[in-house]
Formats: C-alpha cells, sequence, structure tokens
C-alpha cells in the first residue's frame, strides 16, 4: 500500500495559473478521454477497452519549524519564497511548511491523468494552492510512454518527488542544489522510454515546453524553448540519473536598473547586454548517483548552470548518507555551491563625468554589484535523524552548517546591511512529514 502510494505520488509538476482554469482543462481532458478519445484508441486493445475509469486521492504534507542564528539575513528553503528563519523571526515554520493534494485518474489501461494542488509560502507571503501537476498520460507500449501538460523538468535525482518530503531522508533536499532554480516544471510535452541493456534498466526521457513562474506581484520569469534531456539507470541497489535542460529565460528583474545603465551611452548599454535576463539562454546540467542495499545508504549529485546573465553560473555538488536500524536512520550530508562567473563588476566608467552623473552612476554600479553578489558562494554540513512513526509518517530533525563565501549572501536571503559574509549560520529543523 505505501509503495502504490509512492508511486502515485512520484509522478510530474509546477507554475502559477489560476486554479479553477487547470482544474476545468484537466476534467474537461478527462471526460473527453473517457466518454470518447481513450475508447476509440482502444477499439482494437480487447481488455483494455473494458476497464471501467477509477479516481484516486491521495495526499502529503510537511508541517516544519527552522532556527536559525543568523541576525542579518534568512535561511530557507527555495530563493521562491519571500521570507524564512532568522532576520525575519528567529523561529520560521515557513521555510518547510506544505500541504498537498492529488487526484490520480485512471482511464483505461492506456489512458490516465493526475492533478495535484500544493500549498506553501511564495513570494508574496502567500499560501494560495498552486498546480504542481496537470497532465494527460498515454501508454503506448509497456515501455513508451507520452504526456501532455504540466510536469516536473527532466533534472535532479529528486525531480519529481522534491515537495514529498516523506519520500527522502532528509529534512529538505540540499539548498545548495535545489534551492536557487528558477524554473522546476512546465507545461508542455514529454516522452518517456524503458529500455535494458543486459541488467540495466534505463529510463529515457525528452521534454519540450515552456514554463511561467511568479516572482512576487508583478514580476515574473518566463522560460520559453524549454528542451530537457534526462535518463535514468537501474542496476540492483544502484541509480544513476543523467540531465540537462536548456530554455531561453526572461524576466522584468532590473528593468529599472538596466533603463537607467542605457542612458550612459555605450558603456552602459553593454552593460544591459551582458546582464539583462532577456531571451538570454539558461542551462542546467546535472548527474546523480543513488546507491540503497536498504540497511543504509549513500548519494552524491553534481550540476552545472550557465546563464550570462544577472542568474550567473554555478556549479554545485552534495554528497549524503545515512544508516536505517529499525525505525531510526541517521544521516550527514556535505553540500557545496561555486559561483563560475563574475560576482561583481566595475560597471560604469566614473572618470571625466560631471558631479552629478559621476554620483549617480556610481549609485548604478552599487545596485548592480549588490546583485551580483546574490549568485550564490556556499559550503554546508548536516547532520540529523528521521524517525518512521508507522507507514505513513515519519519525524525529522536536523542540524545545518552554513557558510556563505567571497562576499556572497549564499542561498540566503532577505540580508540587511549588517550581514557578513563568511559567517556561519547555525540552523536547527524539526519536521514531520506524512502521506495519505
Amino acid at each position: 500500500m505505501l509503495a502504490a502510494k509512492r508511486q502515485g505520488l512520484c509522478r510530474n509538476q509546477h507554475m502559477q495559473q489560476p486554479f479553477r482554469r487547470h482544474f476545468l482543462t484537466f476534467t474537461g481532458l478527462a471526460l473527453g478521454l473517457m466518454t470518447g478519445g481513450g475508447a476509440h484508441a482502444e477499439d482494437g486493445a480487447g481488455a483494455a477497452s473494458s476497464v471501467s475509469p477509477s479516481l484516486s486521492v491521495s495526499g502529503f504534507g510537511t508541517v516544519g519549524l527552522v532556527h536559525a542564528s543568523e541576525r542579518h539575513a534568512d535561511f530557507t528553503s527555495s530563493v521562491l519564497k519571500k521570507h524564512g528563519a532568522g532576520a525575519t523571526r528567529r523561529w520560521s515554520a515557513d521555510v518547510d511548511t506544505r500541504l498537498g493534494l492529488q487526484l490520480d485518474l485512471a482511464l483505461s489501461k492506456r489512458w490516465s491523468a493526475v492533478l495535484q494542488v500544493v500549498s506553501e509560502q511564495d513570494l508574496d507571503n502567500s499560501y494560495r494552492p498552486r498546480v504542481e501537476w496537470a497532465n494527460i498520460k498515454y501508454q503506448a507500449t509497456p515501455e513508451l510512454a507520452l504526456r501532455v501538460g504540466r510536469m516536473a523538468l527532466p533534472m535532479f535525482l529528486a525531480a519529481e518527488y522534491r515537495k514529498v518530503g516523506y519520500i527522502y531522508p532528509w529534512v529538505r533536499p540540499p539548498v545548495e542544489a535545489y534551492g536557487s532554480m528558477p524554473f522546476t516544471s512546465g507545461d508542455g510535452a514529454d516522452v518517456n522510454y524503458r529500455w535494458s541493456l543486459g541488467p540495466l534498466r534505463n529510463v529515457s526521457q525528452v521534454f519540450y515546453g515552456y514554463a511561467d513562474v511568479g516572482l512576487g506581484k508583478p514580476r515574473r520569469a518566463y522560460g520559453r524553448h524549454i528542451t530537457g534531456l534526462a535518463n535514468t539507470s537501474d542496476w540492483g541497489a544502484l541509480s544513476v540519473r543523467a540531465s540537462v535542460i536548456d530554455t531561453e529565460a526572461t524576466t522584468d528583474i532590473g528593468i529599472a536598473l538596466f533603463d537607467a545603465f542605457d542612458a550612459f551611452g555605450p558603456a552602459g548599454a553593454a552593460l544591459t547586454r551582458a546582464y539583462a535576463i532577456d531571451h538570454k539562454r539558461y542551462s542546467v546540467a546535472s548527474l546523480g548517483v543513488n546507491y540503497d542495499p536498504g540497511r543504509w545508504f549513500a548519494m552524491a549529485e553534481a550540476s552545472r548552470s550557465i546563464t550570462h546573465s544577472l542568474l550567473g553560473a554555478t556549479r554545485s555538488v552534495y554528497a549524503s548518507a545515512g544508516w536505517r536500524q529499525g525505525s531510526f536512520t541517521p544521516y550527514l550530508t556535505w553540500a557545496r555551491v561555486h559561483a563560475t562567473s563574475a560576482t561583481n563588476d566595475p560597471g560604469l566608467p566614473l572618470a571625466g563625468l560631471p558631479p552629478a552623473l559621476a554620483a549617480r552612476g556610481a549609485a548604478l554600479n552599487q545596485i548592480l554589484n549588490g546583485i551580483l553578489a546574490t549568485i550564490p558562494e556556499q559550503t554546508s554540513s548536516s547532520a540529523g535523524v528521521r524517525w518512521d512513526l508507522g507507514t505513513n509518517m515519519a519525524l525529522k530533525l536536523q542540524y545545518d552548517r552554513v557558510t556563505p563565501h567571497r562576499g556572497s549572501r549564499g542561498t540566503l536571503i532577505n540580508q540587511t546591511p549588517g550581514f557578513v559574509s563568511g559567517r556561519t549560520t547555525h540552523v536547527a529543523s524539526v519536521a514531520l512529514d506524512f502521506v495519505y
């Protein structure tokens, strides 16, 4: 029963469109398939057309509480959150708390649909429910499946289940790898193909689509022409996942800054071309390994993101291991993210400018470098324990030492003038994860 729940929960993902629109779209497609398309597609499939449609309801959630020692910035699990623990408040329930509901509709042996809605804090400081998954799946053959709708982008080990805390061992996935991604899901279509090579079982995935993510009203980020490739290989207890994703990213972050730069002529226009997030290529490649023979597990993942804009370019890596003893699983994690692009820039040349223009240019340069300093440079180490209270509930305790480097704020947010890069933040977390 638990395995069935996990399988049902681990499928596709996210964007911010009105809930009603997606619910009606999902319902209309599902009913259309049920009453016509599904049966017609399987007229020659014999028993497949005689399967009665069925609807299952499941869900998941996390109730978490986090304390951070930093008083001049917030620790949080994602840059897409309004605030966290630290400067805003010493203890925060917003870092990890979420609630999700999922509907799985089996229309026939070939056709199925899924709708998932999640409520968690966003950049508007709202817990407004958002549609995370909404897609239709056609199982063309036992090996080949096609999906259309909203789904997780094919990247990282935990791409399909990063919202479901009960599935992974930690309180949260390492923020150095998972916390800074502007796009994690998209609307489009994908193809999944299962194939074997001797004892090696593989699932290859190709995705094409787009993404639209809210960054706090009225700002948004857009990913156009998203192309994703991924392959997961399993050999006994060993699982290896490789992925690459590429998109054309655009956002209105910094528009006023770059308009001001453009007023300084060619030098300002050059800075706009270098850093404005306007139809800029953004790519992420990752390689993850997980070995889990049952009594213990060890996993590691490395990724590289590249974009010639304010988002910068980074490399991240983490490694984690744990030992299961009865209902308890103690674990250790080490993670690092390193900026491979410039985190500062000389900006506008100020020599020879009239005093008023020079002062304005200096202010613009300071704003630019303040934004570049948000490209994360950070190392963390964590220790925790998971206590499985039953077949569908786990209590986790975790301690993190988080240290930004080289003038960066790391993955912290909401820094104040008293923030000092290089100072270690001590984070204590407790989380209750559940599925139902």
